[in-house]
């Protein structure tokens, strides 16, 4: 990798397997790798099998995928890095992605472009396949589908498999703690977008990447299955965004109109029903009231 003392990577972990270690691994011989520990245990890199070139964090608790990100971004910045490569524990790069990537953005720069964040788009078998990228429009969002080989402009990406410009880091600011998961990666694009800067698209590049568990099936579509907690965060992480003026309307009103939509997918096909509307309501709750932060087992 000619740029691989310039890029850096990031993997959170939440109690990887052997197979998340390995990835971590390989990836490490594509730039310096920051692997950051949400387990809630303590544990070293030679106890996980990780390579001696892996700079491993073990928080010892679940301080969320947003601080996880900025500790390993906040690494790479520190030692010189100018991109950043980020990963969930799970996704699988290629060869192709891990190079391409940062030689994508680092050709938009040269070219003038105020460029935050280039991904590819991501495959999800299970979901139907390759999803399309995102623009907000309502009352649907707008698809754009990954064809051709231009970058596109679009609203957001998932942070998984994304590549970010870390000077511009400093002016967009780090995601956002508070979210703790959840719309992390959403929250930020529009921050970077609000700042003049572009997120791109690759359409010639692809992520496999798995959203949540195994899928439900509702009336012949499939959609992301998450545990009840993760619920909790949607719904709160969606009214706590509601309320902040900078979120773009459009995408206000889609998530406003998801969240019936949501509770009799949740009351009817998921289970144990009870506790999951349960946490729906108790994020709802704890979104209107400012609640936010991780969910302590008192609340």
């Amino acid at each position: 990798m000619s740029n691989s003392s310039q890029t850096g990577i990031v993997v959170v972990f939440y109690w990887p397997d052997d197979d998340c270690v390995k990835r971590a691994n390989r990836m490490s011989e594509f730039g310096l790798c920051v692997v950051v520990d949400n387990t809630e245990r303590s544990s070293s890199a030679r106890d996980l099998g990780l390579d001696e070139r892996v700079v491993y964090v073990s928080n010892g608790e679940n301080l969320g995928i947003a601080t996880a990100l900025n500790q390993g971004i906040r690494r790479l910045v520190e030692v010189g890095c100018v991109a950043a490569l980020l990963f969930d524990q799970d996704s699988e790069p290629t060869e192709d992605l891990l190079n391409e990537l940062p030689r994508m953005l680092a050709r938009e720069l040269a070219s003038g472009r105020r460029v935050a964040l280039i991904g590819p788009a991501y495959e999800d078998l299970r979901l139907g396949g390759t999803a399309p990228f995102v623009r907000f429009a309502f009352p649907a969002l707008k698809r754009i589908q990954p064809v051709g080989t231009e970058l596109l402009d679009v609203d957001f990406l998932i942070t998984s498999g994304s590549c970010l410009n870390l000077c511009a880091w400093g002016e967009i600011g780090p995601m956002d703690d508070s979210l703790f998961i959840d719309f992390v990666d959403l929250e930020w694009c529009v921050r970077a977008r609000r700042a003049n800067y572009a997120i791109l698209g690759a359409p010639t590049l692809r992520l496999a990447h798995e959203l949540g568990g195994e899928p439900i099936r509702v009336l012949g579509r499939n959609y992301p299955n998450h545990s009840a907690i993760r619920h909790y965060y949607l719904f709160r992480n969606v009214i706590a965004l509601v309320k902040r003026r900078y979120m773009p309307w459009s995408w206000k009103g889609n998530e406003l109109l998801k969240l019936p939509f949501r509770i009799a997918i949740y009351g009817i096909w998921l289970r144990p029903r009870m506790q999951h509307l349960r946490m729906a309501a108790l994020g709802t709750w704890h979104g209107l009231r400012g609640r936010m932060g991780a969910l302590q087992k008192s609340q």
